[in-house]
């Protein structure tokens, strides 16, 4: 007589407990308080630690809000929530949230180990990659209408067509499906997919919403040989960068990018898109070809990057993105798929040189406490064999920089009629120099007097006093050789609107 009653309360207070948790479109809202239920209610949850004006999250938004909306309507156990990581510095601390948005994956509970999310910030991207996280590395499709429900539903998608599952043509497959997060597999043996996909014996096709339609794999069936068919064939010829396709992009095997730069508004848009698509052809595999609306406001910075005006595009750059960014410009500004091509071809063979931007010299660079320095006239500065020369690399943008400005113009006014110090600055946003790789702002180097071409990192305190003292020591007090120079973490840049805690960094995917 008991039981009922004593179920309902369980069943209520269940109830309650679901209810206790804020939702945003579909999205958990998490804090501290209600963390650790939410890992004991959902076996499998996303979360993304995020500040309100990170612009990324803002980008990211209402994909995440359309992944969640979709795991709900398919009543899923897997949900996605957020955290709002200024106001829960506590819970961000421990999960060494460092950068926005930073999101991992929680499983059966296990706050120990959460996953990193590794794939794309589209809807689809983000439903594949838990997919993978949750279930097998390929479906398992029994009939026709399960295949062609696999290829209508993604923009990308693979099958492998293998009589003998368990043949290990077959093993191989799935390793390579295990490998990758944001593309969904599927596997068949079923004699009417195969005939639906018009294949006689074993093998693999890719299907996409682009381009060809579709890419059949040819070759040794092997992990590694698949996992480079579906990196070359996985994107457009021609990527638009946007905030979500930027992991795509930057995340991707190839290293090698050329940018079309091209506003959406100007007359012969289409057309100079398509003799872009048409030069990257040639190319598939070897170069990515990205093209950037030039007059989109979330642009300007990489338009900045290269040295770029509005009103000097169409214009093309490439760039690779190994240890080092290097950039390269072409002889012509015509946009031909002839000269693109003839580009290109002159790069891989490595006949391009690097192209370096630089500043005009101004006629009053050495009036000032602080010279300022341009590509031009750096090496003569810099490497004076004379001088003791000490050089803040910065970013107009850069709070940091901003902030140690006033101190930097003070170290400049104390060394200012001094015989073999001199105080420097150089825009590193407009200027480019072989000696110095500049990666996060600001950077502090110094250059001593003498023979030789040494550069001395500085990570003391940026403070007056911690500047004369390295000064005074000859480069020794809060310095280090660039050659011992360990590679340091730093967070990522956030939006204008925001207090960074840590040096601005100059990172691929913040081009």
């Amino acid at each position: 007589m008991k039981t009922a009653p004593l179920l309902g309360l369980l069943l209520l207070g269940l109830a309650c407990s679901a209810a206790d948790f804020e939702e945003d479109e579909g999205v958990l809202v998490l804090k501290t308080a209600n963390f650790e239920q939410a890992l004991e209610q959902f076996p499998n949850i996303l979360v993304e630690f995020y500040a309100p004006w990170c612009g990324h999250c803002k980008a990211l938004a209402p994909e995440y809000a359309k992944a969640a909306a979709k795991l709900k309507s398919e009543n899923s156990e897997i949900r996605l929530a957020k955290v709002d990581a200024t106001e829960e510095s506590e819970l961000a601390q421990q999960f060494g949230v460092r950068g926005y948005p930073t999101i991992k994956f929680f499983k059966n509970g296990d706050k120990s180990s959460p996953k990193e999310y590794t794939a794309g910030r589209e809807a689809d991207d983000i439903l594949n990659w838990l997919k993978k996280r949750t279930g097998p590395a390929a479906t398992t499709l029994k009939d026709v209408a399960g295949a062609e429900e696999l290829v209508e539903a993604n923009e990308v998608a693979v099958i492998g067509f293998f009589k003998d599952a368990e043949s290990n043509a077959a093993k191989q497959f799935l390793l390579a499906a295990e490998s990758i997060d944001d593309i969904p597999f599927g596997i068949s043996s079923s004699s009417d997919v195969f005939a639906k996909y018009q294949l006689s014996k074993d093998g693999v096709a890719l299907f996409k919403k682009f381009d060809e339609g579709r890419n059949n794999f040819d070759g040794e069936i092997t992990k590694e040989n698949l996992l480079n068919f579906i990196k070359s064939n996985q994107l457009p010829l021609v990527i638009e960068f946007t905030e979500q396709t930027a992991p795509k992009i930057f995340g991707g095997e190839i290293k090698t990018h050329i940018l079309l730069f091209l506003p959406k508004s100007d007359t012969d848009y289409q057309q100079k898109l398509d003799n872009f698509k048409k030069a990257a052809e040639s190319f598939k595999g070897k170069i990515l070809f990205i093209f950037i609306d030039s007059d989109h406001t979330d642009n300007q910075r990489i338009l900045e990057f290269f040295g770029l005006k509005k009103e000097e595009c169409p214009a093309i750059r490439l760039i690779t993105l190994e240890e080092e960014m290097t950039k390269y410009k072409p002889e012509s500004d015509e946009l031909t798929p002839e000269n693109i091509r003839d580009f290109c071809n002159k790069f891989l063979e490595g006949k391009v040189k690097p192209h370096l931007m630089s500043q005009e010299i101004s006629d009053d660079w050495d009036k000032q406490p602080v010279r300022v320095l341009v590509g031009k006239n750096f090496e003569d500065v810099a490497f004076d064999e004379t001088k003791n020369v000490f050089v803040e690399f910065y970013a107009p943008w850069c709070g940091h920089c901003k902030q140690l400005a006033p101190i930097w113009d003070k170290l400049g006014e104390t060394y200012k009629d001094h015989e073999n110090i001199i105080i420097a600055k150089m825009d590193s946003t407009a200027n480019e120099v072989e000696a110095v790789k500049v990666h996060s702002f600001p950077t502090l180097k110094f250059f001593p007097a003498g023979p030789g071409r040494t550069v001395v990192d500085y990570n003391g305190e940026r403070t007056l006093e911690g500047f004369k003292k390295f000064l005074e020591s000859g480069g020794k007090d809060g310095g280090v050789d660039e050659d011992d120079l360990e590679d340091l973490e730093d967070m990522e840049e956030p939006d204008a609107e925001g207090e960074e805690e840590e040096d601005a960094t100059l990172k691929k995917d913040e081009l």
